[in-house]
């Protein structure tokens, strides 16, 4: 882009994405920054069936429509990592590990990132065994057999998934329930290499150079439980990353606060999406979050 957006909008996600939208349709400049690749966390989801006017598709499909779509329209785009925002005067200035950039208006759609569990060697193993996204990596264990951790809808649709490839899955929740939609639980508990087992909390993650298997103890009767599995799929929810932009917003348990415009206590800076603070964090209420910010950028850029 050879002169400055109008708009730096920090996430590639469907939040983003859609705030590009609302802006290129407004006539406004976009740079979207992004730091590994777009569609955020429902490209890795390999059905989404509760989009309106979508029976089914995958989350990289409707990504994939989404992004051509703003790319189409004009919308430009830099694979770089924000790491910090600052203001002078009605200017902002968008630290990247590569470049600055400068706007007078930033939408932060960022995202979360993997909740991970912190048991033993679950860094070391990562990438050689252990993986946080079936959709990514499910291929590598065809054949072979695995465990998903994790209890709600990711974990379940993970777990399904996983079981068109492998010989079995092997499902450990540390409560006494699923947390999933019950149409999801009734589905996985139809397919005949899936099997499950509550109340375990995961202790140890065994292998040297890659995963032999995965302790845990039960927390009902203490026993240790230890299953044989080739790969683990670990899905217990995402975590936020807002820390540095918090110079100029508030947090809340690590989320931004904003009010119902997506606008932060900084005149010109907006947050969509999961990042936020908000009730539920599905497909349709980032995508509303990001035309709810677009239109609020648009016209507060409009004032300047």
């Amino acid at each position: 882009m050879n002169e400055n957006p109008d708009v730096i909008i920090i996430g590639g996600g469907p939040a983003a994405m859609s705030s590009a939208l609302y802006l290129l349709r407004a006539g406004k400049k976009v740079l979207i920054l992004e730091k590994e690749a777009f569609g955020g966390q429902i490209a890795k989801s390999p059905r989404l069936e509760n989009y309106p006017t979508i029976k089914c598709i995958s989350g990289l499909e409707w990504s994939d429509k989404l992004f051509e779509q703003i790319t189409d329209m004009g919308a430009e785009f830099d694979l770089e990592e924000a790491l910090s925002i600052t203001k002078e005067g009605d200017t902002f200035t968008v630290k990247t590990n590569y470049n600055e950039h400068q706007a007078k208006a930033v939408i932060i759609a960022a995202g979360v990132k993997p909740r991970t569990l912190g048991a033993k060697n679950e860094d070391k193993l990562l990438g050689h065994g252990i993986s946080y996204c079936a959709v990514c990596d499910g291929d590598f264990f065809t054949g072979k057999d695995v465990c998903l951790i994790g209890d709600a809808n990711t974990a379940l649709q993970y777990a399904m998934l996983l079981a068109s490839k492998c010989r079995h899955v092997q499902i450990a929740t540390l409560f006494d329930h699923f947390f999933a939609d019950n149409i999801l639980v009734e589905a996985m508990k139809k397919v005949p290499n899936i099997s499950y087992r509550h109340c375990l909390e995961t202790q140890e993650f065994v292998g040297e150079g890659s995963l032999t298997s995965v302790k845990f103890k039960d927390t009902v009767t203490k026993e240790d439980v230890e299953y044989t599995i080739d790969g683990c799929f670990i899905a217990i929810g995402q975590v936020p990353d807002n820390e540095r932009f918090s110079n100029l917003l508030d947090l809340e348990k690590g989320f931004i606060l904003t009010n119902d415009k997506m606008e932060t206590k900084t005149p010109g800076l907006y947050a969509a999406g999961d990042c936020r603070v908000k009730g539920m964090r599905q497909v349709v209420t980032a995508v509303n979050d990001g035309a709810i910010a677009a239109v609020n950028a648009a016209n507060y850029l409009n004032t300047l």
